[in-house]
């Protein structure tokens, strides 16, 4: 199974994707956990992305796609991915696309955490408020005026690709308002219906194919309701007699008009007729 979370920052992609992956025995691909374990083990492109980074430079989409690449041809990615916070535009969608034709899979379902943005704020509000109380420290981006800045970043770059999805008949949408349990349900039934899905539609695509080769087989075998044709238990019927000019004159030929002149000849009644070929 092979995923993908889309929802702005706050709607709960995280605490998903560890669910999905618990189980459905997939991993979880986290770019900026997958760029850091690309640079310490020092593979070519971590080393590429980690001079990038020294740079103070963003790392480029054909670097982010072939750290993802490389990651999802390890064994224990075999059952299966969950994206989270990949792709971020539609160019990198598209080289997603590209990527994973060229291993010959393809993407099970893009599944849309849909949130309201002011409850948003206010939930992040509250969550940093009960932080504090309980003395626990907060990211430097972990209140509202940050939140607001990667709100704003996301409606210009990653909700275009809800459209994008929609187009491919991937994209599945679910409330994320909703407490957590409730969210996770969601999903389950939601990729319950897109597995359903997909044996569904080849069954009615065999079962268009199962009727026209009746139609043809109906059409080859005659007239079903005189009960002469296949489908009506009788012999086939047989070939339209021609009539064939030799001579100036007009005569008939066909498998009973053969018949007829063969017992002519064994009464005696008439010559056989010899022909040369031509």
């Amino acid at each position: 199974m092979r995923l993908i979370l889309l929802g702005p920052p706050g709607a709960g992609k995280g605490t998903q994707a560890q669910r999905l992956v618990s189980k459905h025995d997939l991993v979880q691909l986290s770019t900026g956990d997958m760029l850091r374990a690309a640079i310490k083990a020092g593979t070519p492109v971590g080393l590429r992305a980690g001079d990038i980074m020294a740079r103070g430079e963003l790392v480029p989409d054909d670097v982010v796609v072939a750290i993802v690449s490389d990651r999802i041809d390890q064994p224990d990615a075999r059952n299966g991915f969950v994206l989270d916070g990949f792709p971020r535009t539609v160019p990198q969608a598209h080289a997603l696309d590209r990527m994973l034709k060229e291993k010959g899979l393809k993407l099970d379902a893009v599944i849309e955490l849909k949130v309201d943005e002011g409850a948003l704020l206010k939930r992040i509000e509250r969550r940093c408020a009960e932080m504090r109380a309980r003395g626990e420290s907060l990211r430097p981006d972990d209140n509202p005026e940050a939140l607001r800045r990667r709100l704003g970043a996301y409606r210009d770059q990653t909700a275009p690709l809800v459209t994008y999805y929609q187009l491919q008949s991937v994209l599945r949408s679910v409330d994320g308002m909703a407490v957590i349990p409730q969210v996770a349900n969601a999903i389950d039934r939601v990729l319950a219906g897109a597995v359903k899905g997909a044996p569904a539609r080849r069954s009615s695509a065999g079962s268009r194919a199962s009727s026209a080769r009746a139609r043809k087989k109906s059409a080859a075998g005659g007239d079903p309701k005189a009960g002469k044709g296949r489908l009506g238990g009788g012999k086939a019927k047989q070939p339209v007699r021609k009539r064939v000019q030799a001579k100036g004159k007009i005569r008939a030929s066909g498998p009973r008009t053969s018949a007829l002149r063969a017992a002519s000849v064994a009464r005696g009644k008439r010559r056989p007729r010899l022909t040369k070929r031509r």
